[in-house]
């Protein structure tokens, strides 16, 4: 099967090349602008074949292509490849536009190729097993940085999404309600705090963008057990009086711990048996509508 990789910036330098570049049956095609990283990478990767532009791309006769461009040309890459028949993975969010967003949804399903989003904290090994311990009634997650405050969309978009997805994964349930509370300093955003209400399930999602740490923290309540997962690596297991602690082995990469081998495969194994990905991009759209949600309501200053 012949990839493409769209955009070799940091994700796609971290990520997506290390574990695609390992995968038998898999031949890669590199594209960039960037002539000199172009052909850095190729040489680096010994990838035979690479190009500037999606329209070299496309000719190419590739089956399927992950974009991992700027956000701002995820739109407009991944409708040319879904209008040419090949398959797309899309590093979150689709678009800053959510008219956009739904456009790429209404085309998956038009042209009959698959579209996935890149969430890949729902493959993080140790977000994953939450599930397997038991329907929660409270979940709390929070993902904040050092003094990086931003613009409001940018802010919720680009990386709060993240919270609002995993969050959604972790109630396992509808969300029937959304309430926001948020800071702002000027125009930008300093911090936002968000309850996402389902049934029989409460989930509070945190980001403190000026604050003093960068950290990511989940914790998972079911029943008279509260797991705490640190870093996306670490669990934490109370119950009453007794503390237990899981971790990874010493050898195991990075990249499995943080989902990108078990993601990559299985985007792959749905463009190779017809598959629908899990988050189906229908899926991915409501998590998309409810970080709109969000921005339209700090936009419109409410309850302030």
């Amino acid at each position: 099967m012949k990839i493409a990789i769209i955009g070799l910036g940091d994700i796609a330098k971290k990520a997506y090349l290390p574990v695609l570049s390992q995968k038998e049956g898999i031949e890669l095609v590199l594209c960039t602008r960037n002539a000199a990283t172009l052909n850095e990478l190729a040489r680096k990767y010994k990838i035979k074949e690479s190009v500037q532009t999606v329209d070299e791309l496309l000719q190419k006769n590739i089956t399927a292509a992950f974009v991992s461009t700027a956000t701002e040309a995820h739109f407009e890459t991944a409708e040319k490849l879904l209008m040419n028949g090949i398959h797309v993975y899309i590093d979150k969010p689709i678009s800053m536009n959510v008219k956009e967003t739904k456009r790429i949804v209404n085309l998956s399903k038009e042209s009959g190729k698959i579209a996935m989003v890149g969430f890949n904290r729902r493959y993080i090994p140790k977000v994953n097993e939450l599930r397997k311990k038991g329907k929660a009634s409270l979940i709390l997650m929070q993902k904040n940085r050092f003094a990086s405050p931003d613009s409001i969309r940018r802010f919720v978009v680009e990386d709060f999404i993240h919270v609002v997805d995993t969050l959604r994964f972790l109630m396992n349930t509808t969300v029937l309600d959304v309430k926001v509370e948020y800071l702002k300093t000027g125009n930008m955003l300093d911090h936002l705090v968000i309850q996402l209400i389902g049934d029989g399930c409460t989930a509070l999602g945190i980001m403190n963008r000026n604050g003093g740490v960068t950290e990511e923290i989940i914790e998972y309540n079911a029943g008279h057990d509260k797991y705490v997962v640190n870093s996306l690596v670490e669990t934490t297991h109370f119950h009453n009086k007794e503390v237990s602690i899981s971790k990874f082995g010493d050898w195991e990469p990075t990249l499995f711990k943080r989902g990108f081998y078990q993601l990559v495969d299985h985007f792959i194994e749905c463009v190779e048996h017809n598959k629908t990905p899990d988050p189906s991009i229908e899926d991915s759209l409501l998590t998309h509508e409810i970080c709109e949600r969000i921005v339209t309501y700090i936009e419109a200053g409410s309850g302030k």
